[in-house]
């Protein structure tokens, strides 16, 4: 074999090094995308193929209400509110909960001049429809506008902006409150994404697959109020970079040029 023949081989076989070296590089980065990328296709899910409605929150202990009574007599009105129709609060967040209406610990919420009513366990719906039939032993004209106002969602983790947040809609999918935080961080686990939900019983603790496709059709895809979601940070992240991998680009980097030069001087 000549010494061509011999410098030829070489060349191949390193370059077949070379190629080898970048295709694992990129599978690296397929297995990276995978673990990142938010509902894809599933044959193995843990989720019912069957869509769960989502139900409308029930009112618990501890919650506080903003209740407010209208008539065409802001007089007449005034008797069932916290403080006059004709004030100069205007009604923004920090006002509504000056006004709100705290549910004591059997469930009740005291009403001026209606006394207290059993709301624990009810929706924002029924609570309404009973203060209206409640006031009609005073007005026969009377509406009644009535929201929760510890609506909110905690979100805490390996996310970029952890904090609490108000649930700002009647139907706040799990990704809108990921999204309020800021999106799950490239250390987050989004195999394992957890919730602790507050219920009637007590708290539970739920965990989901944000990558599976079928969570949209599970009970936990809607957040509701009080929610606290917990994104834990993948197994290795002590390893792993604080920021965006500029070391690993440069060392792909450098790894290249010593390969090439190893081809190219044999």
């Amino acid at each position: 074999m000549t010494q061509i023949h011999i410098r030829q081989r070489i060349y191949t076989n390193k370059t077949s090094i070379l190629v080898l070296v970048f295709a694992s590089l990129l599978l690296n980065a397929c297995v990276v995308n995978k673990k990142t990328t938010y509902l894809q296709e599933n044959p193995e899910s843990e989720y019912s193929t069957h869509y769960v409605p989502p139900v409308d929150y029930k009112i618990q202990s501890n919650d506080n209400l903003y209740v407010k009574v209208n008539t065409p007599d802001p007089t007449l009105a005034a008797l069932f509110n916290i403080i006059p129709q004709t004030g100069a609060m205007t009604t923004n967040e920090q006002s509504t909960q000056l006004m709100s209406y705290s549910i004591d610990l059997e469930g009740n919420v005291d009403l001026p001049y209606i006394g207290k009513l059993q709301v624990a366990g009810k929706t924002l719906n029924e609570t309404k429809e009973m203060i209206v039939d409640e006031l009609k032993d005073y007005v026969t004209d009377a509406s009644v506008t009535i929201r929760l106002v510890n609506n909110y969602v905690t979100v805490l983790g390996e996310v970029r902006a952890p904090g609490t947040y108000l649930i700002y809609k009647d139907r706040l999918n799990i990704f809108q409150a990921i999204a309020l935080a800021g999106d799950i961080t490239e250390f987050g686990d989004r195999y394992t994404i957890k919730v602790v939900r507050q219920t009637m019983e007590g708290s539970i603790v739920k965990e989901f697959d944000m990558t599976d496709k079928n969570l949209i059709d599970s009970e936990y895809y809607y957040v509701v109020p009080n929610d606290v979601i917990y994104a834990q940070p993948m197994k290795g992240k002590f390893f792993a970079m604080n920021t965006f991998p500029f070391a690993l680009v440069l060392t792909t980097v450098s790894t290249f040029i010593l390969l090439h030069s190893y081809i190219t001087n044999p």
